[in-house]
């Protein structure tokens, strides 16, 4: 069976958009490969922080993980900061890390440029990726398309790495396994849905907050009045319809908009039907699995120790391999 990496930063509950583009094909997957899922708390911390705050947002991640269905019985799920390998191996990254190739890294462009000091961790951050990846000698990895670049930096470390230390095949150069969902847009149909944007709806959100977020969402910004035929395409509800809705609503809802058949708010009404279906059930595990909140976190440390016990004779091997032991 082959061996599967991602990980996913703690920014709190889980929100649709993380849920679409990445926890709902961890589902999926972890019947199907060696599973290792890591909510990222070192990568959270390059940016500032309250200790309280980020211990509140790992748990609620790990309520939201396994609410969505990860199973600890199917898969390794765990706190990256419970596993010390993955900074000393990242470390070891650093030193054969070009500086050149980091600068171009189009998120680290990104982020600079609205920083006036920039941490060094934002210019490493990929080099922590590779090594959370390559720690556990992952093949896989199932990733957006945001994250290709980070991907093919990760496989280049892995070639230069076995290079240079005469260890052919020992890192695999992992490849991407792209979500279904590739890009989730957030409410306000601009950008990613993201919580620093205030634009998504968390998967365990009461029924009547998620209505409430959807009546005001922004739809085909041609349709001014009921009456005017729309382009489901270019409409951000329609996308979230082919997400949560059956394909014979999203024909019909297709339809409907091209005609001007319905609204957009009889359109949002179908849609919210269509979302609390899916996540009801969610919600039930989510309450359930707070009301034992020691059993999580036993889950948490078993997988923790599974992760630890591969990463350690990872680094074993590397030592050997580089002349540290």
């Amino acid at each position: 069976m082959s061996r599967i990496f991602s990980g996913i930063q703690p920014s709190g509950s889980l929100h649709i958009g993380n849920y679409l583009g990445a926890v709902k094909n961890w589902v999926e997957l972890q019947h199907k490969y060696e599973s290792f899922f890591c909510i990222v708390d070192y990568h959270a911390i390059t940016l500032p922080y309250k200790p309280d705050d980020l211990r509140a947002r790992v748990a609620d991640m790990a309520l939201g993980l396994l609410a969505a269905g990860l199973d600890p019985a199917k898969c390794t799920i765990f706190v990256q900061s419970m596993v010390p390998e993955h900074t000393e191996l990242a470390w070891i990254f650093n030193t054969l890390t070009p500086l050149g190739e980091l600068e171009r890294q189009t998120q680290f462009k990104e982020k600079a440029s609205r920083e006036e000091s920039v941490p060094a961790g934002i210019l490493n951050y990929p080099v922590l990726q590779a090594a959370d990846i390559l720690l556990y000698r992952a093949e896989l990895v199932p990733v957006g398309e945001d994250q290709l670049q980070h991907l093919e930096l990760s496989r280049e470390i892995a070639r230069k790495w076995n290079a240079r230390f005469g260890a052919s095949g020992f890192f695999p150069e992992p490849k991407g396994l792209l979500t279904p969902a590739r890009r989730i847009m957030g409410l306000d149909g601009q950008a990613k849905m993201s919580k620093s944007l205030g634009n998504t709806v968390d998967l365990l959100e009461d029924p009547k907050s998620v209505w409430e977020k959807l009546k005001p969402a922004v739809t085909d910004p041609k349709r001014v009045r009921r009456t005017d035929p729309g382009t489901p395409e270019v409409c951000n509800i329609y996308h979230l319809h082919k997400a949560f809705s059956p394909a014979a609503t999203v024909e019909h809802v297709a339809v409907q908009c091209r005609s001007a058949g319905w609204g957009c708010l009889d359109c949002k009404k179908v849609l919210h039907e269509s979302m609390e279906k899916e996540l009801v059930p969610i919600r039930a595990r989510a309450k359930e699995i707070a009301a034992h909140p020691a059993k999580m976190k036993k889950d948490l440390a078993a997988g923790a120790e599974h992760a630890g016990s591969i990463a350690s004779g990872t680094m074993t091997e590397v030592k050997k391999k580089m002349g540290l032991t």
